[in-house]
């Protein structure tokens, strides 16, 4: 069974409430580091598992490098589907730039026929760069490669002969592309978005809905994004389109055993990826920060259903999605925070925002 689509202003029973993995490399207790063919298993397992607790929708993000497992996260979705019956099946991202817009479609187009329309692709350029080298493409055309490739896509969307050109792919005359959907406006889409008005406005340009990657600082920073959106739309006379929201975090016991669960795998991805882009290493001071008034959802139940409720209600969103993998947090730990999910921390976010 698939969910219906939602319309801006969804009422709290619409509101999709999903998780995110980028199928992080975890560890054992004693410190043993997983391969990555176990990493992709339990991806498995730990959607298998969401769906079974009423988790509206999975997404796994595309990367190409050691510390992620996810380089193919469709294929991992299309065995997924077979283990599934209701989730929503998506990616957080897929990096359109450096890869071919017509071979996504066919892609999605087939997960969205195996899994009886429940396929979903969040398009975005990507925050690594590692796909640019490997695919043959050159970072000076990081801007051009996503405009142009996401005008072929949404002319794709259309499922009708496509006649198209541009500076990056051949030209296309009369193109038929295969299969067809059986959705009225072809693969269901959204667009990954790091807080720029030009992303905002090229999302409303398109009629892809916007999903919000927030992944520090208060949320409600963003809620002039998030009204250039819905202002956006009334001026140019489009229909509502939902607003999604990303971010990380993870639900323990208690707001303390949370906490001390996911520090040292925080700490640890945090300064891999600082190493490499020259940040400090982060602090416990930060994490605590992020954690109270920021936008890492960690903590209890009610805790992080709260936390959510409010982001939702600030910047009037439709989605949100909680990235529950972060670092190298064992598989074990995982699976308990999405238990907390799905158990309590949903139906929890729903109950609040019906008695706003």
């Amino acid at each position: 069974m698939t969910l219906p689509r939602t319309i801006a202003g969804a009422s709290a029973e619409q509101l999709i409430l999903g998780l995110d993995t980028f199928g992080d490399v975890t560890t054992a207790a004693d410190g043993t580091r997983a391969s990555h063919a176990q990493v992709l298993r339990d991806v498995v397992e730990q959607a298998a598992r969401a769906d079974a607790l009423g988790v509206d929708a999975i997404t796994l993000g595309e990367h190409h490098r050691d510390d992620f497992a996810l380089s193919s996260p469709e294929i991992a979705l299309a065995a997924i589907a077979g283990k599934t019956e209701r989730i929503l099946l998506g990616t957080g991202v897929t990096v359109l730039s450096s890869d071919d817009p017509v071979r996504v479609y066919e892609r999605f187009a087939t997960l969205d026929a195996v899994s009886s329309g429940r396929a979903e692709v969040i398009l975005g350029r990507g925050s690594f760069t590692e796909s640019f080298p490997l695919f043959g493409y050159r970072l000076e055309d990081y801007e051009t490669l996503f405009t142009e490739k996401l005008d072929l896509f949404a002319r794709l969307r259309e499922e009708g002969p496509v006649t198209w050109s541009g500076r990056h792919r051949s030209t296309l005359v009369e193109q038929e592309v295969y299969p067809k959907t059986e959705q009225p406006n072809g693969v269901n889409a959204w667009i990954g978005v790091g807080g720029s008005p030009q992303s905002v406005l090229r999302s409303v340009q398109y009629g892809i809905p916007m999903m919000l990657a927030i992944i520090g600082g208060d949320p409600a920073r963003f809620l002039p994004f998030a009204e250039l959106y819905r202002r956006t739309q009334e001026e140019v006379g489009s229909a509502p389109m939902p607003l999604g929201v990303h971010s990380p975090g993870h639900v323990g016991e208690t707001d303390a055993a949370a906490r001390d669960e996911l520090w040292p795998h925080f700490e640890a991805n945090r300064n891999r990826i600082g190493a490499e882009r020259g940040w400090p290493n982060a602090t416990r001071a930060e994490f605590e920060r992020e954690a109270d008034s920021g936008s890492l959802y960690v903590g209890s139940p009610e805790t992080v259903a709260q936390r959510i409720a409010a982001t939702v209600r600030t910047l009037g969103a439709d989605r949100f999605d909680l990235k529950y993998a972060n670092g190298t947090m064992p598989h074990a730990q995982l699976m308990a925070s999405i238990e907390r999910y799905g158990d309590v921390v949903i139906p929890r976010v729903r109950e609040l925002l019906r008695a706003a």
